[in-house]
């Protein structure tokens, strides 16, 4: 995938047929570029439809390792390709925290997604013990390695940055995004999500090594995630 901006939401568990429709009218309505929403799996149909024809794109909160068989509550990457999905979630702090995803799992999902048509988007970034221990590049460092990255987009998202009220500086945010620019190259895009606001936005994504972000909380309130789209395009 050539580097360019993107910025993502992640819905996460959030929304209502009622809700998510009063955030797509509005967002259709601005037409962000270079914008993409990652819904619960339940919405994907009515995200679809809704985003037909738009330049917003949509994807997946997770995906399947597996292509297809006896495995109840899981969703393949082929289903997803089915509905037109973009994108997918892969390696998610809360999906490797919460649900005990490995690295060699995680790998799989990437895996799965590509050989789909989907353009995966890896999750890598440290907790705080890991931070504070000095070890954030051997972290991101590996969970980068045990993927075979190629054609995906790549997110940092520090752990102890997400929900906790506290923030990367933009300067913290750069050094580990120089450090994975280094392994992926110049072409991919990396994106950065940690308590994005539109706040923090603009100094965040003049970063060099921004290229836009993986955003939670604020994808979910239609004029924040437009200010922050906004911030990025400049």
């Amino acid at each position: 995938m050539a580097r360019g901006r993107l910025v993502a939401g992640n819905w996460k568990m959030h929304g209502s047929r009622a809700s998510i429709a009063a955030l797509l009218d509005a967002l259709v309505k601005e037409s962000p570029p270079s914008c993409a929403v990652c819904v619960p799996f339940p919405y994907l149909a009515q995200v679809a439809e809704r985003l037909r024809g738009s330049a917003i794109a949509w994807g997946a909160q997770n995906v399947s390792e597996h292509a297809q068989g006896a495995y109840t509550g899981e969703v393949s990457a082929a289903m997803l390709k089915d509905f037109g999905c973009r994108y997918a979630l892969a390696g998610h702090s809360e999906r490797r925290q919460l649900y005990g995803e490995t690295d060699a799992q995680v790998a799989a999902k990437f895996a799965a997604a590509r050989s789909a048509g989907i353009t995966p988007i890896l999750c890598v970034g440290e907790t705080l013990q890991e931070r504070e221990a000095g070890s954030t590049e051997e972290v991101v460092g590996r969970q980068l390695g045990a993927v075979k990255f190629e054609g995906g987009v790549l997110a940092y998202e520090p752990v102890w940055a997400i929900g906790t009220g506290r923030n990367a500086t933009p300067e913290q945010v750069q050094a580990v995004h120089a450090f994975l620019r280094k392994r992926v190259g110049p072409d991919t895009p990396i994106l950065y999500g940690g308590s994005v606001k539109p706040q923090n936005a603009p100094a965040i994504f003049a970063m060099p090594d921004v290229d836009g972000g993986l955003i939670g909380g604020a994808s979910l309130v239609a004029k924040d995630f437009v200010d922050i789209m906004k911030a990025a395009a400049k």
